[in-house]
């Protein structure tokens, strides 16, 4: 969504937005990262609070989200819709009493920061009720005070009072605002994260642009494709096109050849005993019209046609020295040497 707003512009990330929302795999980061999108790169704060509320209504269950949002607000300085936002997602029962601490505890932190006494000791009553529910806050209520008046890393007693007062004990389970909640059972995040359509990588082809393309890759444009990996395997144990000196092969009149062969329509049934007899008759039977131009090689040939009476004929052409290349005849001539 980021790259799409970089490189298209906001409306082609709001179209992935609005894919990825359809999306029951999707968490609710995308909401958030859309609506803070809108919020600093658009200039439009109301689109912002749609978002969010949209995904409200579907995260409303999530602290995390909540969260987010609440940060939203209160980086708006809009104190009247921060306190709606608390009361909405706390009365509504979608967040467990576990789950809900983190947000009580934001609450009270926010009433601390810019609300009277009254209400600071409203939402205090309140989170004591949800605590009470927990046993991992059970005779902590002294310690619980401590977060009306501490600011980051500031308390105000000493550590061996807070200790005194069992708030050391549940250091562990602190938040930036007072008292995390303990470890509570939260979606499966890492299975849903395993079924995000990914793309098939091993079919993927890396583009390199080069200016020149070598022999077997797929030029292109710009530059070129690298050959498959099965292709490439079996060019690498070739040898190199260099070492070939021919004779070259006619393609086009050796298909012609394949083309005019008539192969017998129902094969002969293998025989242990007579297979290499059997195999032999069949070639006997194929109807061979060769053709020796289909060579390409240097120098004359020695030509062998079918004549019309079954017979062979020779014609006898005087053939041209050999070849310099002719490894076979320099081998054969350093032996008898």
């Amino acid at each position: 969504m980021k790259f799409a707003r970089r490189a298209e512009g906001i409306k082609s990330a709001r179209a992935v937005f609005k894919k990825a929302r359809e999306d029951v795999r999707s968490t609710y980061h995308v909401f958030v990262a859309a609506a803070l999108m809108e919020y600093y790169c658009s200039k439009d704060k109301d689109i912002a609070f749609r978002i969010f509320e949209l995904g409200l209504k579907r995260f409303g269950g999530s602290p995390e989200y909540v969260m987010c949002y609440i940060d939203y607000l209160s980086h708006l300085n809009e104190d009247n819709n921060t306190r709606v936002l608390f009361e909405r997602v706390l009365s509504s029962g979608g967040l467990t009493p576990q789950l809900s601490v983190e947000v009580w505890n934001r609450f009270l932190e926010f009433e601390s920061n810019i609300g009277d006494l009254s209400s600071i000791v409203k939402v205090e009553r309140r989170r004591s009720a949800v605590l009470e529910k927990l046993k991992e806050f059970e005779g902590k209520e002294t310690a619980q005070l401590v977060d009306r008046y501490k600011f980051l890393d500031l308390y105000p007693c000493s550590s061996s009072e807070l200790k005194s007062i069992g708030y050391s004990e549940t250091r562990g389970m602190l938040s930036v605002t007072g008292v995390k909640p303990p470890a509570a059972p939260v979606p499966e995040q890492p299975e849903q994260r395993a079924q995000i359509a990914r793309p098939d990588f091993t079919h993927m082809i890396p583009y390199k642009p080069k200016p020149n393309a070598y022999p077997g890759e797929h030029p292109v444009p710009g530059g070129a494709f690298p050959q498959p990996t099965a292709l490439a395997a079996l060019c690498a144990i070739l040898p190199p096109p260099t070492s070939f000196q021919g004779p070259f092969v006619a393609v086009d009149k050796l298909i012609e050849v394949f083309d005019r062969i008539q192969l017998p329509e129902v094969p002969p049934p293998p025989s242990d005993s007579t297979a290499d007899s059997r195999l032999f008759e069949l070639a006997k039977s194929v109807h061979w019209i060769v053709d020796d131009s289909i060579y390409a090689s240097e120098g004359g040939l020695r030509r062998r046609r079918m004549a019309p009476g079954g017979e062979d004929s020779d014609d006898e052409a005087v053939a041209p020295a050999p070849p310099a290349n002719d490894i076979y005849r320099l081998r054969q001539q350093k032996r008898f040497k």
